[in-house]
């Protein structure tokens, strides 16, 4: 993840804990300090998300009446806590940030990909439309500017990033338990990491969940793959391909790695990971691994 992705990430879940636990400015500004240090310590961008954060902050009353006017159907107490705060953060940005800096396309597709990444289903399109709206209302800055980073390039000559993760089980007392991860926008989720080009994936799977979560797994078949397009402002778009193993893991403390986006992992009895709030593409992943591993661990007749 780009430095200034990550960045927005974390003012984002800033503006999201101001936003819910209802904080002074002051409180707010002290989050943010302890969420950089926890989520993103090698970010060097501390000062841009302290201005990000404070013009949210400040131009609070602005973003909301402008939020009111381009969705007047939705009420903000309506909307969505995490996507109220893309919104504010995603308006801060095309309606007040320096424009050689943050041209008006790069605010609305990075809050268009936040909603993705840590809304629900529909979120990703309901920020498209809102700030949509407003673009046209301030008559599409930079619409006819030509950039080689923006060029839109086919799907097919995209570049791929590959990734493993796992759905990772361990037995334990007759019962059998899911090593799960939870992101800092309340959901829970699988772990997953990045595999070099020219590295086995399934050798570079059990490498990532080890680094992720201290586990060491044995990997007893491929659950499936799916396939994403991330934006990233500086180096445009890219293919990120993830194969998905069911995984057996003794059942040991996990030790979460300290890195952004990150906040907890945990062993869940099977029947209580039901009820968890996933992301909406993760869950068939987990419902086929469920199957097969009921298939797997299901006493023979």
């Amino acid at each position: 993840m780009a430095n200034r992705h990550l960045s927005r990430s974390v003012v984002l879940q800033t503006l999201f804990e101001w936003d819910f636990r209802n904080f002074a400015a002051q409180h707010a500004r002290e989050a943010l300090t302890r969420n950089t240090n926890e989520f993103a310590p090698a970010a060097s961008d501390s000062a841009f998300m302290e201005d990000l954060l404070k013009g949210v902050l400040e131009r609070k009353s602005d973003l909301d009446m402008v939020i009111e006017k381009a969705a007047p159907e939705w009420p903000l107490e309506r909307i969505a806590p995490v996507d109220r705060n893309v919104l504010r953060l995603g308006l801060y940005e095309l309606l007040f940030s320096d424009r050689d800096k943050v041209p008006a396309k790069v605010a609305i597709n990075e809050a268009i990909e936040l909603a993705k990444s840590f809304g629900g289903e529909n979120s990703g399109r309901f920020v498209n439309g809102v700030l949509g709206a407003v673009y046209k209302e301030l008559g599409e800055p930079g619409k006819d500017e030509v950039s080689k980073k923006k060029k839109d390039i086919p799907y097919e000559e995209m570049p791929i990033e590959r990734l493993g993760g796992a759905i990772v089980y361990a037995l334990h007392g007759g019962d059998t338990y899911l090593a799960l991860v939870h992101d800092i926008f309340g959901h829970w989720t699988l772990s997953k990491g990045r595999v070099e080009a020219g590295l086995d994936i399934e050798e570079g799977t059990k490498r990532e969940i080890k680094q992720e979560l201290g586990l060491d797994i044995n990997i007893k078949c491929t659950i499936g793959e799916n396939e994403y397009i991330a934006s990233d402002p500086e180096a445009g778009k890219k293919r990120k391909h993830v194969s998905y193993f069911l995984a057996e893991s003794p059942f040991t403390d996990i030790v979460l790695e300290q890195k952004g986006g990150l906040d907890d992992a945990r062993w869940f009895k099977i029947g209580d990971a039901l009820e968890l709030n996933f992301y909406e593409d993760v869950l068939p992943i987990v419902t086929k691994a469920l199957q097969q591993l009921q298939n797997t661990t299901s006493p023979k007749r």
